[in-house]
């Protein structure tokens, strides 16, 4: 993880000065690289697991490497489209060099992880990850969108909820296990544990949105209600008082709504039926890990599914 940022650097080398000042602006080491510490824990866990080593071999740290470049890469379009002023903290890239470069520079970082990622040589792990892409795009559109029917509202949002998020931590895990010499059950239950986990942080950052201050959080909270966006303490929320479903299908755009479900999310028990589901996800993730052999790397991983529902930011 020490050396992660300067790898990262390293791969999006270019004579370009502002590209390659944009490109790096993000890989500070000051982001929580959550995925490619859940790849570097899954790798030692699959190796151990099957006999070939108890360290992380190359390309499955280039596995690692090209998850969080496809993060990132995701974050730099993402404030582009939410037109975000502000990143972890700091100024965004869009808000400082404007919306065409920075859709440039996003595209730039997804091309340097598919050199990366051919560089593993391995068929099957070049398209597992390619198809996160497709799930990435998939899961933007669903976000643009809301399902009239109330009872399909909270599928609708699971399903967003895999392709953004859950979608890249799953399956890099799969892929270094694959890397890692493990079955096809094996093989799965990696995939599982990164589904649960990615899901389960994902609802935690929802209900972050509520509960947790803007100093805390580096970014403005309540930002998904202004983005019209119905998350899991909300649809919750919902069940309990209906007046927030026309809201949810106009996207919080009259004058007030935005207050008004902010005050009927805090009257109902959404964030603690959202902290409960995340909960759920978290323990289904541990259960994954049960057929693999003990060892550090894999009381990491448990501890990891654990710590997460603690988070503050």
């Amino acid at each position: 993880m020490a050396s992660l940022a300067n790898d990262i650097k390293k791969q999006l080398n270019t004579q370009e000065t502002l590209l390659k000042t944009m490109s790096h602006y993000y890989f500070d080491g000051k982001g929580k690289t959550f995925r490619p510490l859940v790849a570097l824990l899954m790798s030692k866990a699959c190796n151990i697991s099957t006999n070939i080593s108890d360290r992380v071999m190359s390309k499955q740290k280039t596995v690692a490497i090209v998850a969080e470049m496809i993060h990132t890469a995701s974050l730099v379009h993402d404030d582009v489209i939410d037109a975000s002023d502000t990143r972890r903290g700091q100024c965004s890239l869009n808000k400082m060099y404007g919306q065409r470069k920075s859709i440039l520079v996003g595209d730039y970082i997804l091309s340097q992880a598919s050199i990366a990622l051919a560089s593993t040589g391995n068929p099957q792990v070049i398209t597992i990850l390619s198809s996160v892409l497709e799930d990435l795009v998939s899961g933007e559109f669903m976000q643009l969108g809301s399902k009239e029917d109330e009872n399909e509202r909270f599928s609708h949002y699971l399903k967003k909820t895999y392709k953004k998020t859950a979608s890249l931590i799953a399956n890099t895990c799969k892929a270094v296990a694959i890397l890692g010499q493990c079955d096809d059950y094996m093989s799965e239950k990696a995939y599982q544990y990164g589904r649960n986990l990615g899901i389960a942080f994902q609802l935690v950052d929802d209900l972050l949105d509520f509960v947790s201050s803007e100093l805390v959080m580096g970014k403005p909270t309540a930002a998904d209600l202004k983005l019209g966006l119905a998350t899991a303490p909300v649809l919750f929320a919902a069940q309990e008082f209906p007046e927030l479903h026309p809201m949810i299908m106009r996207r919080f755009t009259v004058d007030g709504d935005v207050e008004t479900a902010r005050h009927l999310v805090a009257k109902s028990e959404g964030v603690q039926q959202t902290k409960l589901l995340a909960s759920q996800h978290s323990q289904e993730a541990i259960k994954s890990l049960q057929e693999f052999r003990a060892s550090d790397a894999r009381l990491a991983l448990e501890r990891l599914a654990r710590i997460l529902l603690e988070r503050k930011s």
